[in-house]
This record gives structure tokens, sequence and C-alpha cells, in this order.
């Protein structure tokens, strides 16, 4: 079984910056992708960033192109969402899932595993 647990959430004025993290243990697999998700209430939850743990090919969501920056840590089994440039829409609850995967997926079928969330809010 892998666990998921995401920290580093917070309230942040707009044009700030904020890191996330997120650590998997338990037994993880040759093949490896881990990825941020956003939701917000009555919306379904949305890609964000990915990242394949072994190789680091990341995939981005246009959005967050160019003020998110997606990194990991393979030794640790841990990965970043370093967050400038961000606005109000930003502000939603983030989650970390991990998978099975070659290549980072957008998908959020692909993921088995995910944290509990964690809330960024972005004031104006």
């Amino acid at each position: 079984q892998v666990h998921v647990v995401e920290s580093g959430g917070g309230l942040v004025q707009a044009g700030g910056s904020l890191r996330l993290s997120c650590t998997s243990s338990g037994r993880i697999f040759s093949r490896f992708a881990m990825a941020w998700f956003r939701q917000t209430p009555g919306l379904e939850r949305a890609f964000v960033a990915a990242v394949n743990m072994y190789d680091s090919n990341t995939s981005y969501d246009d959005s967050v192109k160019g003020r998110f920056t997606i990194s990991r840590d393979s030794v640790r089994n841990t990965i970043y969402l370093q967050m400038s440039s961000l606005t109000p829409n930003d502000t939603a609850v983030y989650f970390c899932a991990g998978g099975l995967l070659a290549a980072p997926s957008r998908r959020l079928a692909d993921y088995r595993y995910w944290g509990q969330g964690t809330q960024v809010t972005v004031s104006s």
C-alpha cells in the first residue's frame, strides 16, 4: 500500500508564492508518477502538474505554465510544487496523487493513490 501526504498550503496574497510538498511512502514501484490536482467547490478535480519519479519528465496544465514548477526528490519519494505569481483563481484544495505510470499523466483516473488535500487561499 502506498500512502501520500501533502503539506505546505496556506493563505497568501495575490502575486505571492507558496510551495507545496508531497511525500509518498510504502511500496514504490519502478514505474511511478506523481501529480498535483486542484479542486474548488462545485467543480471537478482538475490537473495541475505531474512528474515521472525516475526520469523527471513533467507535464503542466496551460493555466499554470510559467508560474508553477513541479520537481521531485526520488530518494525521498517527495515532490514539490513551487507556485509563483498566484492569483485568486488559484484558490483551491490541492491534492497530491501517485500512480503506476511510465510517464506523467493528466488523467485523474490514472492515479490510484491520493492524499487528503491541502488548502491554498490567495487573497486579492
